[in-house]
């Protein structure tokens, strides 16, 4: 199942995360992610495994122009120069010439100029060739805003926090607007149960439950495809090969309208990962190595 990004580019709707995954476990994940039919990898320079990403890629035999790879620049090498160069480094740790989807990974507000000219080296890249869609992640619409009125390609897709319990229909909304993609991060909630009270995690939550089990499918696949279904893209992570291959078996049932509305009832407004507001590089530096 593809999307169809603002610039016509296609990009697989359903991606393999790697987020905390750590670098002697991400080569397997993401060889064994690309074997049950996963084509959409998204990684990130601030994740410190894109080199493992890139070897995963190899290990799994399949053509480089057969999966769609995503990551991110981190703020601590934004600037227009630092960017060009953080796009180098990335592509030599990836191992490949060209990068599917970069993304700025968050807004830094505080130093709106250093996001510019970022964003502004992602429409160079863009222009050479040397990337094939540029977005963001984590832009609050204010910021969104901001950034389109002084830059000229509209990003094709803003990866922020969605799943049941933290749905952004505000961001939603804007991204839709401009035609922007809303990519989902945590798209399960998992972020809910990295606080320590599982009573309080979308996994365990009584109305996806109900709707699983009239289904036969996990709450995990669930809100998978109460994604899929409401047009996002979403990128979930594992290292556990049984739930890899379960989150990718999405596609062969379907919520009704009730169920879909009945999931979107669950938002509760209460984020579960940073403010994206609060990122400061005093607070969140790091120093990404060269390739």
């Amino acid at each position: 199942m593809n999307i169809t990004l603002n610039n016509g580019v296609k990009m697989p709707a359903l991606g393999f995360g790697v987020f905390q995954t750590p670098p002697e476990e991400t080569v397997a994940s993401v060889a064994e992610a690309l074997r049950v039919g996963y084509r959409l990898i998204d990684t990130a320079a601030s994740y410190f495994n894109e080199r493992e990403v890139g070897e995963g890629l190899r290990a799994s035999g399949l053509d480089r122009s057969e999966v769609f790879l995503e990551t991110k620049l981190w703020i601590s090498d934004y600037g227009y120069d630092q960017a060009l160069h953080s796009f180098d480094k990335s592509a030599g740790k990836l191992g490949v010439e060209q990068i599917d989807l970069l993304l700025l990974h968050q807004p830094l507000p505080t130093d709106f100029s250093k996001t510019l000219g970022a964003y502004k080296a992602l429409e160079t890249l863009l222009a050479d060739g040397r990337v094939r869609a540029i977005g963001v992640s984590n832009f609050m619409p204010d910021v969104l805003e901001r950034l389109l009125a002084e830059t000229g390609v509209v990003p094709a897709v803003n990866q922020v926090e969605v799943h049941p319990y933290f749905s952004q229909p505000e961001v939603q909304s804007a991204n839709a607007q401009h035609g922007i993609l809303t990519q989902a991060w945590s798209p399960m909630g998992g972020i809910t149960s990295y606080r320590g009270d599982t009573t309080k995690s979308t996994f365990n939550d009584p109305v996806i439950g109900r709707i699983a089990a009239a289904h036969g499918k996990s709450p995990a696949q669930v809100m998978l495809r109460w994604h899929l279904q409401e047009g996002r893209s979403a990128i979930p992570k594992s290292v556990n090969p049984e739930r890899i291959a379960a989150n990718f078996d999405v596609f062969g049932f379907e919520l009704s309208p009730e169920e879909l509305e009945a999931i979107d009832a669950l938002n509760t407004g209460v984020r579960g990962g940073p403010d994206p507001a609060a990122i400061t590089l005093e607070s969140f530096h790091r120093e990404i190595p060269e390739a």
